[in-house]
This record gives C-alpha cells, sequence and structure tokens, in this order.
C-alpha cells in the first residue's frame, strides 16, 4: 500500500480526485465505487467542478454506492444514497442507467446483494473503490469480525456505528442493520482508495496500518493491498510511528 500524506483536507480531496479523472481520461468507462460521509465530499464537489469545466467526462463511466443503512433508500435524508445523490449523481448529471445502488428496503435483501455483485461483475472490474473508516475500524459498513473474503452482504450494525451514524440525521434514528459491499471487492479493485482526515481519525489509522492484519479491524487489510491507496491529511498521519 501507499501512504500520502497531503498537508490538509482541501490537498487530499485534491489529490484523490486527480486521480479518479486520470482513471477516467485513460479509460472512459471505468467502474467506481463512491464512499458516504463527510470525507469524501469535498472529493465530489472537485469532481462536479472539473466536470462542468469540461476537463473530465463522466459519460460512459458506471459508479456503485459503497454501502447503505437497511430500510432507507434516496428519498430518506441521511441515508447514503441520499448524500451520493445530493453531492455528486445529480449535479454531474450521471443517468440512473450508469449507476447500482443498494436495495436496502428489499424484502429479500440476499438478492439485492446478489444484483451488486451480479452488476460489478457485469461492468467491472471495479477501477477505484473509495471507503472511509470507522472508529471501530469498519469500511463501509462491514464491522469488526467481517470474513475478509465476503462480497456484498448484509450484517448488524455495531453499537458504536449507530451512535455515530446518528450524526447524518435530523431526528435520533433507528439504525440496526447495513448492507454494504464486501472486503474481497476491495481486495480485487484495481486501486483500492482509503480516505481518513482530522485528528480524531489518528488513532484508528495508526491501528490499522501499523497494527496487526485481523478482521477485528476491518481497515487493517489496506497492509495486505500492494494496489492500495491511503490518503491522509497531516492530522490523520499524526498517530503514525513512520511518519507517513
Amino acid at each position: 500500500m501507499k501512504i500520502l500524506t497531503h498537508k490538509n483536507y482541501n490537498e487530499m480531496c485534491r489529490a484523490a480526485a486527480d486521480i479518479i479523472v486520470k482513471q477516467v481520461q485513460q479509460k472512459p468507462d471505468s467502474l467506481f465505487c463512491l464512499t458516504s460521509g463527510d470525507t469524501p465530499a469535498g472529493i465530489y464537489k472537485l469532481l462536479v467542478q472539473y466536470a462542468n469545466e469540461g476537463k473530465v467526462d463522466f459519460s460512459q463511466c458506471w459508479f456503485v454506492g459503497l454501502d447503505e443503512w437497511v430500510g432507507m433508500d434516496k428519498n430518506d435524508a441521511g441515508s447514503c444514497t441520499n448524500f451520493l445523490y445530493e453531492t455528486f449523481f445529480i449535479p454531474a448529471k450521471i443517468s440512473p442507467s450508469q449507476m447500482m445502488v443498494f436495495d436496502a428496503k428489499a424484502a429479500d435483501l440476499d438478492a439485492s446483494c446478489e444484483a451488486m455483485n451480479s452488476f460489478i461483475k457485469t461492468h467491472g472490474p471495479l477501477e477505484i473503490m473509495l471507503v472511509g473508516v470507522g472508529m471501530n475500524g469498519h469500511i463501509g459498513l462491514n464491522e469488526p469480525g467481517v470474513n475478509f473474503n465476503s462480497y456484498a452482504h448484509h450484517s448488524p450494525l455495531a453499537p458504536i456505528t449507530v451512535e455515530v451514524g446518528q450524526k447524518y440525521f435530523k431526528h435520533e434514528t433507528h439504525l440496526t442493520e447495513g448492507i454494504t459491499l464486501g472486503l474481497r471487492h476491495l481486495q480485487e479493485a484495481g486501486i483500492p482508495m482509503l480516505l481518513a482526515s482530522g485528528i480524531k481519525k489518528a488513532g484508528i489509522i495508526a491501528t490499522a496500518l501499523e497494527g496487526n492484519v485481523t478482521n477485528e479491524v476491518p481497515a487493517s487489510i489496506f497492509q495486505t493491498l500492494s494496489s492500495g491507496h491511503v490518503m491522509l491529511d497531516e492530522d490523520a498521519a499524526s498517530g503514525l510511528i513512520n511518519g507517513h
């Protein structure tokens, strides 16, 4: 893995956006996995700006959403899919035919997982898979204890994920289960890209990148990914002993 430390959040976002733009230029029909949350927001803002300026053309690209709270969809404020629509899909004028997001309201969640796996198989390989890291080391909604070889799946949320997840909602929201791409998808991606910013992520970044590789810290899988890119700002990197 490459650990790329940038002076601040804006520089980290610019570097990540540049990698995505370069990928589109090299392969216009690339498949990307996008994550939601505060950390990638700046990247999407730049990508929309570049698209509007004609610096990048997403018209042939394919997109999948990384994960979703079970029981929610794009119409639910605070959902992962709503975030992707509001920050990227709508402003970048991405057609619904170019994307696949989880049907997290499906009666049959296993079928929803299979539909996602099938879309990736058809339009893949995943060229770039953007992920963040949770305070417990989760990636997407792959919680501690997850099988490293899993594809899309659904599982109960860890208590800290439920607690931290409340920040995306105006009112306390009942979160119990998540549906997510798996860590096998991450291992098969051309560039698995981990994003982290801010001092609050310094501890878990140090544990994930310099501690033991264990499914109790899902993000530690990045230590095994030769093509992995870890994009950090100085605050998030501040706990690393090797001082990247």
